[in-house]
């Protein structure tokens, strides 16, 4: 009845084990550090930049507890903050504007435990230290950006449709199309109403010409600046996540403003450079007929740029931009025909037009395809266009590795800003108050759990005990699960930890009192443990269920904190069932359910209630005027002060037979007290002490009763 069979044990020991090696890294703290990541695509993190890390250090007399390549970066470990300053300040100097020198954190997990994913979980800013950031979108520059990309596309697409026009100005957020007929006029009007959705347009006369005033509308002004704010969103997490920083919170605050947390950055200079890395594309023409050993000598012809190919030489490049980054919806790295690192990007609709005209325009010349970081400007490559490429698909290869690849890939897709941003507020959260809110959240869970052990084992005995194991596991399992999926532990999260121990003990309540009612009602002691497991399942499983819609609900429509607590509540209400009804019953199986022969549970004491009134108990089951005269002839002693009514109980082993009545003693003389003495003889039928009617007697054997009793 209450024994497991050995693979429910296994999983109890399974799970048991991957919530200690899964929670243990979180014990161990974290150190201070730096990391050293690149500024530039170009710039390398190989063995010979650590061995020239590792030189400037010693020769500087600092020392450190570790120094290693990791995903792309060079992190160096120390044993206080003081050396991890001025460890930073050396190591800037010696690598200059290449690479990106910041404070942070990191973890003391044993090389054993790092090497099966067993990591501490992400701490956010409010426990872990860092910078917060209010930035501001400037929605004018929005609506600006959108008109410049309007103008382009605007042109390029009446000169397509071969339409002229005698000139394009712009004023304000409002842009002047200029005709000399009208015949060109309403040409274009099709034109634009067909591809520009977007703008309204109206008709206007000046002189000789006939323009077209043209402005966006005010619904779309609306969903561009949402949108901005989005894409921006998009564009500073692809650009934090890309350098490395662990659990970055950026959402949006308000209809034009975002909140940007950066945990375990301590340097504010570093951060705000963190945000201002992007990497832009432009397609641009080759200028092979212009004098190049001329540029070489300072003498740049006019109109160009000079500029050096990656893994080539000089080239001179018109200034004039052909197609930029912001029409790439979409960049991947792979591989080209022969097998070599390339970034296939996928262009938008106009992109793709304005890609594919170019190419048909320029069979045979070269095309060059800039790169700008932090305004660095370089030659990715420059192919010779053979053929008309149409598809909007465009493939970047040149001399690149597989890394290099995806870099330009991720910065591609992150791309520029819709919208210029304004840092509005700025932050910094040191260490030493993360510190104190860990302690505190610490101690908080610590004491719940005490007071709460301390009150289950005095109240429930053995059974208590088990339940504070339950519950240990449970918190166990919980922090492993937690530092599984590296979720971030905020003080929301404390506060959602504190509240899951005392959620969890709930469960074992509604177990041990269902075993106590079983056994209150007479079931043996292996009977009242199954069924009080089975019986309380239900219960448990209901109301667990509410508050799991509510941390559901709170996970989907929250944001920041409110997430981060919605998260720990919710795993916290799967692991707390699965060791209140699991666990326990296991532990409980393993205990007492290979004894055949259980006298006791130590469940504490079970409170059975006291026997009720004599008269009530007697007549509990007696016909309705049956208990009326009775509560009658005992209200009227009472109030009359007549002499005691002598009562007698009637002992279960002696029940009433049919051949005998019970009688009732009652004051001499009193009316009320003979019709009671008569209540054999009334209508109802008499009830013996077991609750059930006697036969019905004879006539002849009543009124030999009744003589003997004068």
């Amino acid at each position: 009845m209450n024994r497991y069979p050995l693979w429910k044990y296994l999983i109890i020991a399974v799970s048991l084990l991957l919530g200690l090696l899964y929670t243990l890294p979180n014990f161990y703290g974290e150190s201070p550090a730096v990391q050293i990541s690149p500024l530039r695509i170009t710039a390398n993190i190989d063995t010979g930049l650590l061995q020239r890390v590792e030189d400037a250090l010693k020769k500087a007399n600092l020392v450190s507890s570790g120094t290693f390549l990791d995903e792309g970066s060079i992190k160096v470990r120390f044993e206080s903050t003081d050396v991890q300053i001025k460890a930073r300040d050396i190591l800037q100097t010696l690598l200059g504007n290449d690479y990106i020198v910041a404070l942070n954190l990191l973890p003391n997990s044993p090389q054993w435990l790092t090497s099966i994913g067993a990591l501490p979980m992400y701490l956010g800013l409010d426990l872990r230290g860092g910078v917060h950031f209010m930035l501001q979108v400037d929605m004018e520059g929005a609506i600006s950006k959108s008109l410049d990309r309007y103008s382009s596309d605007i042109r390029s697409s009446l000169r397509e449709k071969r339409i002229p026009y005698a000139g394009f100005e712009r004023e304000g957020d409002q842009l002047t199309l200029k005709f000399r007929d009208i015949e060109s006029r309403n040409k274009a009007e099709v034109e634009l109403k067909e591809n520009f959705p977007d703008l309204a347009l109206q008709a206007e006369n000046a002189g000789t010409n006939y323009n077209f005033v043209t402005s966006i509308k005010q619904e779309a002004q609306t969903e561009m600046k949402e949108a901005a704010v989005e894409q921006n969103i998009t564009t500073l997490r692809n650009r934090v996540n890309e350098l490395g920083v662990a659990e970055p919170i950026i959402q949006k605050a308000g209809a034009d403003r975002v909140i940007v947390q950066l945990p375990g950055v301590q340097d504010t200079a570093k951060a705000k450079d963190i945000l201002g890395r992007t990497a832009t594309l432009e397609i641009r023409m080759v200028d092979d007929e212009r004098d190049l050993d001329a540029a070489l000598r300072g003498k740049v012809p006019f109109g160009t740029e000079l500029y050096e190919e990656r893994g080539g030489g000089p080239l001179l490049v018109n200034k004039q931009v052909l197609l930029t980054g912001d029409r790439i919806t979409d960049a991947q790295p792979g591989f080209d025909m022969d097998n070599q690192p390339a970034v296939h990007i996928r262009l938008d609709n106009n992109g793709s037009r304005i890609f594919k005209q170019l190419t048909r325009d320029n069979v045979g010349r070269r095309m060059a395809i800039l790169l700008t970081e932090r305004d660095h400007t370089e030659v990715v490559t420059a192919p010779v266009i053979r053929e008309e490429i149409g598809g909007g698909r465009v493939q970047i290869s040149g001399s690149m590795n597989s890394l290099e690849a995806k870099d330009i890939a991720l910065l591609l897709r992150s791309g520029a800003l819709a919208a210029p941003m304004e840092i509005i507020e700025e932050r910094t959260v040191g260490p030493s108050l993360g510190a104190e809110n860990i302690a505190r959240g610490f101690n908080s869970t610590l004491y719940g759990f005490i007071a709460v052990a301390i009150f289950i084992m005095i109240y429930y005995m053995a059974f208590g005990v088990i339940s504070v194991i339950a519950l240990s596991f449970n918190l166990l399992l919980l922090i492993g699960l937690l530092s599984i999926i590296q979720a971030t532990l905020t003080l929301p999260g404390m506060a959602a930890l504190a509240l899951t121990v005392g959620m969890a003990i709930d469960a074992n309540v509604l177990i041990n009192e269902r075993i106590r009612d079983e056994m209150r009602n007479g079931a043996s002691p292996q009977l009242a443990i199954s069924a009080g497991y089975e019986r309380a399942f239900g219960t448990i499983l209901d109301s667990n269920i509410t508050t799991l819609i509510a941390g559901i609900a709170l996970f989907a429509f929250g944001s920041g904190p409110v997430k981060g607590f919605a998260v720990v509540l919710c795993l916290g209400i799967l692991t707390s069932v699965f060791s209140a009804i699991f666990v326990s019953r296991g532990l409980v199986n393993f205990c007492y359910g290979s004894r055949r022969k259980l006298e006791l549970v130590p469940i504490g004491k079970i409170w059975i209630p006291e026997k009720t009134d004599p008269y009530f108990q007697i007549t509990t089951n007696a016909s309705p005027d049956v208990v009326a005269g009775l509560s009658e002839t005992k209200e009227t002693a009472e109030d009359a002060n007549a002499q005691p009514i002598e009562t007698k109980e009637i002992p279960k082993e002696e029940p009433i037979t049919s051949d005998e009545t019970k009688e009732i003693p009652s004051k001499p003389g009193s009316t009320e007290a003979n019709e009671t003495n008569d209540i054999a003889e009334t209508p109802g039928p008499a009830i013996n002490e077991t609750g059930k009617r006697p036969k019905k007697a004879s006539s002849k054997s009543n009124g030999k009763k009744r003589r003997k009793q004068k």
